[in-house]
């Protein structure tokens, strides 16, 4: 009896303590990738959210309070071929149906959206994961301010909601409000939007 349950047992242990050992093996192997993959899917992502820039300057990092929550976020300045300061290219934390939403948000020197991209999102296919299409991203372009989930139609001050996916929008418009009060707080609100 004791031998029916102690060979089980084990194998089951040495099984386990190689697959942990494995799986070790193959983060070790495969984070240096990752990581690297991750920082070129951010340097794209910047000149599609400010398509006029030439250059970016150095990342800057802190929390934000919004809505009375501190969220992360990061900034860099963008320039243009002649390296004037034309925007700021943010990357906020929110949080949508699916779990964490990164949001990368170009803003221009007056203050208004010039581009969205979803640097991490993993909402439900086929709702939430809409939100990383252009026709819902593009509705950000142009707008400033406080930016509102509309579930009808979208306005001058708000886009309109995802069908079925009212909490994915919500998260989406956060993470650029965060963008824009962030922008605010290091423009000190004088921008001439």
């Amino acid at each position: 009896m004791k031998k029916a349950i102690l060979i089980p047992t084990i194998s089951l242990f040495i099984i386990c303590l190689c697959a942990t050992f494995l799986l070790g093996l193959v983060n070790d192997i495969t984070k240096d990738k990752i990581a690297q993959n991750a920082v070129e899917t951010e340097m794209n992502s910047r000149k599609v959210v400010m398509a006029d820039a030439e250059d970016f300057g150095e990342k800057v990092e802190g929390n934000h309070i919004f809505e009375g929550v501190e969220s992360p976020y990061n900034y860099v300045e963008a320039y243009d071929k002649d390296g004037k300061l034309i925007g700021y290219v943010f990357v906020t934390q929110s949080t949508g149906y699916g779990g964490a939403i990164s949001t990368m948000t170009g803003v221009d020197t007056q203050g208004k959206v010039t581009g969205v991209e979803f640097l991490q999102i993993n909402e439900t296919v086929g709702l939430g994961m809409n939100a990383t299409k252009d026709s819902f991203k593009d509705q950000f372009k142009g707008l400033s301010g406080v930016i509102g989930v509309n579930k009808n139609e979208s306005t001058e001050t708000e886009v309109k909601a995802l069908t079925g996916a009212t909490i994915t929008s919500k998260a989406a418009a956060k993470g650029v409000n965060i963008a824009l009060d962030v922008f605010e707080s290091i423009s000190g609100g004088e921008n001439n939007g």
